[in-house]
């Protein structure tokens, strides 16, 4: 399945993704240093890059994780990327996680991005509850989360750990079907 935005697509990760993917993490290697670490060291190079790729398609075909990437049409580059992840079956819940290109960001993609996505977890992969952990620092994510509807629950206390740092207390939002 491909979303078509006239400017850009969502569209699960491809085989073909794994040079792009590089670009874009190495690119925005400053954004996601503190909450993509793993995304980030898995890509630092194009051949890290081709694993992770391999890994998420495999993640993806075996229903334990599905990542997306937002597609800049006109220079067919990756710009974001979308997580749909942790996810628990028995419960139908799952979690997002989100990012996007510097260039890119205050153009309201992610927000839109977001919704599709959503909904793609609700309709098509039959989850009834999705969660967005986002520390309260990160205002435009906070929201994002808000602005597609995402309800805020409950601080989590010391629940992410960032390179260097102490961990810290994430906001937990979430969003019914």
């Amino acid at each position: 399945m491909i979303f078509d935005l006239e400017t850009y697509l969502i569209q699960p990760i491809q085989g073909k993704d794994a040079w792009k993917l590089c670009d874009f993490i190495t690119i925005n290697s400053h954004r996601l240093n503190r909450f993509f670490p793993n995304t980030l060291k898995q890509n630092l190079t194009p051949t890290l890059s081709e694993i992770f790729v391999a890994h998420k398609l495999k993640q993806f075909a075996l229903k334990e994780e599905f990542l997306f990437t937002l597609n800049d049409l006109e220079k067919r580059t990756i710009i974001g990327l979308i997580y749909i992840k942790e996810l628990n079956w028995p419960s139908k819940q799952g979690e997002l996680a989100y990012c996007i290109g510097y260039q890119y960001e205050g153009k309201g993609w992610v927000t839109k991005s977001v919704d599709i996505i959503s909904n793609y977890a609700f309709t098509q992969l039959n989850l009834t509850s999705l969660q967005i952990i986002v520390h309260k620092s990160n205002v435009a994510s906070v929201r994002v989360a808000e602005k597609c509807g995402y309800i805020w629950k409950r601080t989590l206390p010391k629940k992410f750990a960032p390179p260097n740092e102490t961990s810290l207390d994430m906001e937990l939002y979430e969003l019914i079907a």
